[in-house]
């Protein structure tokens, strides 16, 4: 065991021996420099389970850890933190068990271990994927890769939502003013084609509207009797009684647009394990209404429509089958879920992206389908976020006044290139090599940018400011892990090492602390669907590490043996920054 699984191993067994309480986790921290140590252990998390003064808990496990572990020098306790100083002897012990390979930090999942299927992206196929949705993207897939890295196996899904009126809006749209025009015909994505015409439909919509209002039609009326608006409406009716026109028509822009979105997912760097359509599970979850009906669990109105009744959890009264037999929103999710766990028997829970709008229709869910006797439905859980909004103000779809995926990863690199040029870091790269490093600078700065920030938090996205070589950034941390790499090539690979005659510096210390603590990091950021926790963590590693750079020095060391530990040291954060960065999906130049 590691020293944090020392620790942890320890506290959870002296809570149980003194407190007769079980704990699932602890959470462990870096000891602020204020205080006397090296490991903090947080006791206001264990008070779920064990009752009394934090301080005096704090006490009792610090003088149980003074007796029983080696390692452990002092410890005093600050309100509900108890701080433990580590041995200096034992830090050199603790360097060797940090490995300086991918797998730091992370543990393997095991085969009798349920899986956890995370659903991310899941848009509408009437328009290109858009600011909002590449939030989306890079939380769901930076939670997928965390909980991989936590010792889960992960499924990565997405519902990709075909069907439905404003599917219709774009193709009608495409039919009326379209003159039979394609992505090929035009030289524009699939995606971006068709979500013109959405914007193309809205247009027409707010004329008919005035045109009809100018005819003496109250607004209300207006909107409900317009005739592009009728006409969606029976198309819509047509392609659920599987008109074959209106079908071919469907999946031939469906089509288009799935071709611009893998190109949008592939230069965004995000994947999927397999994909759910909403035009396939739409008639879903109408045999677990029947059933829920026979058990109880809903109930049926005078007008044949059937609700839950959830007042009693606190909620309200949800329908789940229109009076006409029709299904709704509600109802789907539930056969979706339940169809999920029937393709993936091992599944054992859900993690659902969606902002933070939709979060009383989880609730819902969630009760809904434990009420029907799900065993994994406490399990589900809803990665809420929060909007993303620009300097200039929210962004709407139907106008066309989004801001495009596509266009930001470009704007990302084009800034990338403009900051590096200014800065003069480029000497010697061909323009193929400067290409790939400002894709690789705009996306980690985009994408570091928006997982640093708590996902429950809204954000305002400064794309300039994102692009910045000094601070909290992707390109700061990019620069240090190049500034690294360059010290490794100057390096003798093959020095050898003897650790019994090094002495450490205190930086060397302060960095081997922060490293220990990466995969404690690693199931925190798992446990709270965080991967917040995870880049800010990897900020202050670099912080300590370009502390260490700036006060030891590396290539210059007195002696090889102290040489090759700092570079061996080195070598260890790289790694670390390099993992931490490939949870949040973020690539690191070798060199800038």
């Amino acid at each position: 065991m590691n020293l944090q699984e020392t620790i942890i191993h320890q506290v959870k067994k002296v809570v149980n021996d003194i407190f007769d309480a079980n704990l699932e986790s602890v959470e462990l921290q870096s000891t602020r420099k204020e205080f006397v140590g090296d490991v903090t252990v947080v006791i206001f998390p264990m008070l779920r389970v064990v009752k009394g003064n934090p301080v005096q808990i704090g006490e009792q496990i610090g003088q149980y850890l003074l007796r029983k572990l080696e390692i452990v020098k002092s410890f005093n306790v600050v309100k509900g933190f108890l701080n433990i100083e580590i041995d200096p002897v034992h830090y050199l012990e603790i360097f060797e068990t940090i490995k300086d390979n991918d797998n730091f930090g992370c543990v393997a999942a095991q085969p009798e271990d349920k899986a956890v299927m995370v659903e991310y992206s899941s848009p509408n196929t009437n328009k290109p994927l858009h600011l909002g949705h590449i939030r989306n993207n890079l939380l769901g897939y930076s939670v997928a890769e965390i909980l991989k890295a936590s010792g889960k196996k992960v499924y990565k899904t997405q519902i990709i939502n075909d069907r439905g009126i404003h599917i219709c809006k774009s193709m009608l749209a495409w039919k009326r003013f379209g003159n039979e025009e394609t992505p090929e015909s035009f030289g524009l994505k699939g995606d971006k084609l068709v979500g013109n015409y959405y914007v193309k439909f809205d247009k027409e919509y707010k004329k008919e509207i005035q045109d009809l209002i100018a005819q003496g039609k109250t607004e209300d009326e207006a909107k409900k009797e317009a005739p592009i608006l009728i006409e969606a409406q029976e198309m819509l009716q047509k392609w659920e009684a599987g008109d074959a026109e209106t079908v071919a028509l469907w999946e031939t822009m469906n089509a288009w647009v799935y071709k611009g979105f893998e190109e949008t997912y592939k230069n965004l760097g995000v994947d999927f394990d397999n994909l759910y359509y909403e035009s396939q599970t739409y008639l879903l979850g109408k045999e677990f209404v029947a059933e829920g009906l026979k058990s109880g669990v809903f109930f049926k109105k005078e007008d044949g429509s059937v609700w839950c009744d959830l007042t009693e959890d606190g909620l309200d009264e949800k329908i789940v089958l229109r009076s006409d037999g029709t299904a709704v929103y509600m109802t789907q999710d539930i056969g979706t879920a339940i169809q999920r766990v029937k393709d993936f028997p091992d599944v054992g829970g859900m993690v659902y992206t969606v902002g933070n709008e939709q979060e009383y229709h989880f609730q819902v869910l969630f009760l809904i389908i434990k009420k029907l006797g799900f065993e994994w439905a406490k399990n589900l859980f809803h990665l809420s976020y929060g909007m993303v909004d620009l300097p200039s103000g929210k962004m709407k779809s139907r106008e066309g006044t989004v801001v495009d995926a596509d266009d930001l990863i470009v704007e990302m690199a084009q800034t990338a290139a403009e900051i590096s040029v200014e800065l003069g870091k480029l000497e010697g790269y061909s323009s193929e090599e400067k290409s790939e490093l400002y894709k690789a600078i705009g996306l980690g700065a985009l994408k570091y940018y928006i997982l640093k920030v708590d996902p429950k938090k809204r954000i305002l996205f400064d794309p300039k400011e994102s692009i910045d070589f000094q601070g909290n950034t992707g390109p700061f941390i990019q620069y240090t892990y190049a500034r690294i790499q360059s010290i490794l090539r100057k390096a003798d690979a093959n020095a050898s090492l003897d650790l019994k005659s090094i002495e450490l510096h205190q930086k060397e210390k302060e960095l081997i602390k922060q490293l220990l603590l990466f995969p404690e990091v690693i199931q925190n950021a798992a446990e709270n669907h965080s991967p917040a926790l995870v880049a800010n963590y990897t900020y202050d590693l670099v912080k300590e590490f370009n502390s260490f750079y700036q006060n030891v020095s590396i290539l210059g060391a007195e002696n090889e043996n102290e040489k090759a530990f700092r570079v061996a040291l080195s070598r260890k954060v790289a790694v670390t920054i390099k993992k931490a960065f490939g949870l949040l999906g973020i690539d690191v130049p070798e060199r800038m």
